[in-house]
């Protein structure tokens, strides 16, 4: 069901949810979390504007109330830089489909093993293809939270907020404008984690390690200021840096010395900044992994030395350790290696998706419908003697965001399948890399801070005879 009209949606939650001059009372939690949030959340990701609008800020409201907040990891992080704690690996977990059931499953996971430090992330190229605004995805996280009952600190993370490096040859200055307007769009969101990406803009020509890394560190200070003069008061948004591009060479101390050092010097000289919280590595992994003619996902060897010595010049330089990005395809015994490495943070996305539409119970129809889908819309994408198989293993996370509704709309039988699936690979990647019972140790380290949000002006009034005036 989705409402037509802001009146109709607040006809509905009378007597489970209460709002009086703006604020919002849950009278009901019972029935909010039985029925009412499943609604509301449907409304803000497919209802008509003014009901998406008032429903988002209900959302955000409702979860200011109850305790699912919004927060930034980065205390937990500098944390782990004076050795409060270790031996654990943070996933920092991209949602591409039907976010708000999956993330309840992440959630649903989390409860059981009694976990707390994870995060829900998305990427700058994900929010296009998968149609998903910040906004909305942090909508469906404090939704997906609301339904399982987790009243916890939730981080939301903006990944690979990239600088294209094709657009910065030619206008430099236009391509840092649109990463800090996804910014000015995403900590509002409640996006209180960012992986700043200008590790594209890395050369290797320059003969010195400096010269080769100047854009990236100069960037990296620039946007860093820009975020601290944005974000919330209380909040100190987490700030990741990146010293090499993820599927290239791997990256050395020495490069890390280089971007870090350099870094902190600039930073120092636009004010008394807060620097980064991590830095992200190149180990030898790729992003999805790289893909056989069969569709099968080809063997990587992880430098984990390199990773561990990385981590621990990081923290030298004051943040909390290193980052692992595209780790989902990796084989189930390498997980437990990234904790014995002290490895701050571990990205996962590819996999989650091949478990999503490789299940025996995602049906056989819409499977075919999409890769359809993907020979029209994606044929540029296919590449000189590919496979079919290497083809829709690479292509298809660009048809998220246009099946969105029937990801969303799947028959009750083959969620049931699906989201325990999901659910089972979450707990799997808690328990190997040894968040598990860390629920206690955030909620004594972050402390959430509450953030209310004006209601939408088309919203005022609508209701008001019944009892739900603003």
């Amino acid at each position: 069901m989705i409402h037509e009209s802001v009146y109709e949606l607040r006809t509905q939650l009378k007597n489970i949810v209460k709002i009086a001059d703006g604020k919002v009372e849950v009278q009901d939690v019972e029935q909010l979390r039985a029925s009412a949030i499943d609604t509301l959340v449907r409304d803000a990701v497919f209802g008509p504007e003014p009901v998406k609008q008032f429903s988002r800020w209900l959302i955000w409201e409702l979860g200011q109330a109850l305790g699912a907040r919004p927060a930034s990891i980065h205390d937990f992080y500098m944390a782990r830089g004076s050795s409060q704690w270790q031996d654990r690996t943070v996933p920092a977990m991209n949602i591409r489909f039907a976010s708000y059931e999956v993330m309840r499953a992440a959630l649903r996971a989390a409860r059981k093993t009694n976990a707390g430090a994870f995060l829900f992330e998305i990427a700058r190229s994900e929010m296009s293809y998968t149609e998903q605004t910040p906004a909305e995805y942090t909508t469906n996280a404090i939704a997906a939270a609301i339904k399982e009952g987790y009243f916890h600190p939730i981080f939301i993370q903006g990944d690979h907020f990239q600088v294209k490096a094709s657009k910065y040859k030619t206008d430099p200055e236009g391509a840092i404008k649109e990463v800090k307007d996804l910014i000015a769009e995403a900590i509002p969101a409640g996006f209180w984690n960012i992986d700043i990406d200008t590790s594209t803009l890395v050369t290797l020509d320059p003969p010195t390690l400096d010269e080769q890394q100047v854009h990236n560190y100069m960037r990296s200070a620039e946007i860093t200021k820009f975020v601290r003069d944005l974000e919330p008061e209380g909040v100190t948004v987490s700030l990741g840096g990146e010293i090499g591009e993820v599927g290239h060479k791997n990256s050395t101390p020495e490069e890390l010395d280089a971007y870090v050092g350099n870094y902190n010097k600039e930073l120092a000289k636009m004010g008394d900044y807060v620097g980064l919280s991590k830095i992200s590595v190149q180990t030898g992994t790729s992003h999805g992994g790289v893909v056989l003619a069969d569709g099968s996902i080809a063997k990587v060897a992880v430098d984990f030395e390199t990773l561990k010595v990385l981590g621990e010049r990081a923290r030298h330089y004051g943040a909390g350790g290193a980052v692992q990005h595209g780790a989902s395809t990796l084989p189930d015994e390498m997980f437990n290696k990234f904790p014995e490495m002290q490895t701050l943070e571990i990205h996962l996305a590819t996999g989650f998706q091949n478990i999503f539409m490789d299940n025996p119970g995602f049906p056989a129809p819409l499977k075919e419908q999409i890769y359809r889908w993907l020979n029209v819309n994606a044929a540029d994408e296919r590449k000189a003697g590919e496979t079919d198989a290497q083809f829709y293993y690479k292509a298809r996370k660009k048809a998220m965001g246009a099946y969105k509704p029937e990801l969303w709309g799947l028959p009750e039988e083959a969620k049931t399948k699906l989201y325990q699936a999901m659910e089972d690979q979450f707990k799997f990647f808690f328990e190997k890399l040894n968040v598990v019972n860390t629920r206690s140790l955030i909620d004594e380290i972050v402390k959430p801070v509450e953030v209310h949000k004006p209601m939408p002006q088309s919203s005022r009034g609508a209701g008001d005879d019944l009892g739900l005036a603003d």
